[in-house]
C-alpha cells in the first residue's frame, strides 16, 4: 500500500511531480467504495457510496417535483406563451441543475446524485426543446416532422453535459435518446408502425428493426472503445463502457430473438439458443457479465409475453442454469476459452484472465 507519507517523499526527491501526485489519489480516492473490496476478476459495479447520497437524491426528487409545480403555476392557463415560457423555465432549471452537479459531482464526487442530476438534466432538456420546437397538433395527426429537431438538440446537450461532468449513466442516456432519434426521424420520413413489434422484427419489412439492430452495434463499438482504452477497470472509461452495454444487449438481442419467437419454429428454437450462446462467448471473452444479463433478462421478458406458459416456464429454467454455471465458474470457462482464442483477438487490451 502506498501512504500518503509516501507520496510526498516521492514529490521531495523530484519522482513524482505535485500535480501527479494529486492526480494519483484522485484515481485511488474514486476506486473506493464499492469498487474497494472487489474479489480479483469482478465487475466494477457502483450505484451509491452511503446512505447520504440516496439521502441527498431524495431531496433533489423533491426539488425536482417542487420545481415542476411551481413551473405549472407559472404557466398557468397561458396557452398562447407556453413556448416562450417552458423554453424560459427550462433554461433556468438547465442553469440551476447544472450549479448543483458543479457541487455534488465535481466537488464531491458523489455517484447516486450524480445519475439522478444526469436524469433531471435530460429531462429537463427534452422539456424544454420539445415545448419550444414540437407542434402537437402536427403529432396528433401522426405527423412527427417537428419531434426529430428538438430530441435531437436534448440528446446534443445531454452530450455536452457528460462532457463537462463525465457520468457514466449520461452515456447511457445519450445512446437511448439517439435511439429514439432515428427512430423518430424514419417515421417522419414515410415510415409506418402498424404494431409495437414491428419495430423490432426483421419480417415486418420496414427499416425500423434495421435500425434498431445497426444502432445496437454502433453501441456495442464505442462500448468496447471505452473498455479497451482501460482493460484493468480502474477509470471512469470502464464504467462507461459498462453502460453502454447495459444499452447494447437488449438492443441486439430483441431485434434477432424477437424475429425468432415470432416464427414459432422449433428451428427458430434452435438458432435462438446458438445466437445466446455467441451472445455468452463475447460476453465472456471481454469479461462483461454486464451485457450477458441484460442480453438474458430481455430474453426472459420476451419469453414471458410471447411464449405459451410451458415453454416460457422451461426457457427461463434452462437461462437460470445457464447464469448461475456461469456465474460460479466465470474466471475457469473464461481462462480457457481466451487460450483458444485467435491470434487476431487483441487480448492484450482486454482484462487479464486470472487463472
Amino acid at each position: 500500500m502506498i501512504e500518503r507519507d509516501d507520496l510526498r517523499a516521492a514529490i521531495g526527491s523530484g519522482l513524482l511531480s505535485e500535480k501527479q501526485a494529486a492526480a494519483l489519489v484522485s484515481l485511488a480516492d474514486s476506486r473506493r467504495g464499492a469498487r474497494e473490496n472487489l474479489t480479483a476478476g469482478d465487475e466494477p459495479f457502483e450505484l451509491f457510496k452511503g446512505f447520504n447520497e440516496i439521502f441527498i437524491v431524495i431531496g433533489l426528487m423533491i426539488l425536482g417535483f417542487g420545481w415542476f409545480g411551481v413551473a405549472s403555476l407559472v404557466l398557468g392557463d397561458r396557452i398562447v406563451d407556453v413556448t416562450r415560457y417552458a423554453m424560459m423555465i427550462a433554461a433556468i432549471g438547465g442553469v440551476l441543475l447544472w450549479l448543483l452537479s458543479e457541487y455534488f459531482i465535481r466537488k464531491r464526487r458523489m455517484v447516486a446524485p450524480a445519475i439522478a442530476l444526469s436524469v433531471m438534466f435530460a429531462g429537463n432538456a427534452a422539456f424544454g426543446f420539445m415545448s419550444g420546437m414540437m407542434q402537437p397538433f402536427m403529432v396528433a395527426q401522426n405527423d412527427y416532422s417537428s419531434v426529430p429537431l428538438p430530441l435531437f438538440l436534448a440528446t446534443l446537450t445531454l452530450a455536452a453535459y457528460w462532457w463537462r461532468f463525465r457520468v457514466p449513466f449520461a452515456m447511457a442516456m445519450i445512446a437511448v435518446g439517439l435511439f429514439a432519434v432515428a427512430i423518430v426521424f424514419t417515421a417522419s420520413r414515410g415510415g409506418r408502425v402498424e404494431s409495437f413489434s414491428d419495430l423490432f422484427l426483421l419480417s415486418a419489412g420496414g427499416p425500423f428493426a434495421f435500425i434498431t439492430l445497426a444502432l445496437g452495434l454502433v453501441v456495442f463499438g464505442i462500448a468496447m472503445v471505452f473498455d479497451m482504452s482501460d482493460p484493468h477497470r480502474v477509470t471512469r472509461r470502464s464504467a462507461n463502457g459498462f453502460w453502454l452495454h447495459v444499452v447494447a444487449a437488449p438492443a441486439l438481442v430483441n431485434t434477432v430473438a424477437l424475429t425468432l419467437l415470432d416464427s414459432d419454429t422449433a428451428l427458430a428454437d434452435v438458432i435462438l439458443l446458438g445466437f445466446l450462446a455467441f451472445f455468452a462467448l463475447i460476453a465472456i471473452v471481454i469479461d462483461r457479465r454486464s451485457f450477458l444479463i441484460a442480453a438474458i433478462g430481455y430474453i426472459v421478458a420476451l419469453a414471458a409475453t410471447m411464449m405459451d406458459g410451458d415453454g416460457a416456464a422451461l426457457t427461463v429454467l434452462i437461462l437460470g442454469i445457464v447464469l448461475l454455471s456461469l456465474g460460479a465458474f466465470w474466471e475457469r470457462i473464461r481462462a480457457r476459452i481466451l487460450c483458444l482464442m485467435p491470434g487476431i483477438v487483441p487480448l492484450h487490451r482486454l482484462p487479464p484472465s486470472l487463472m
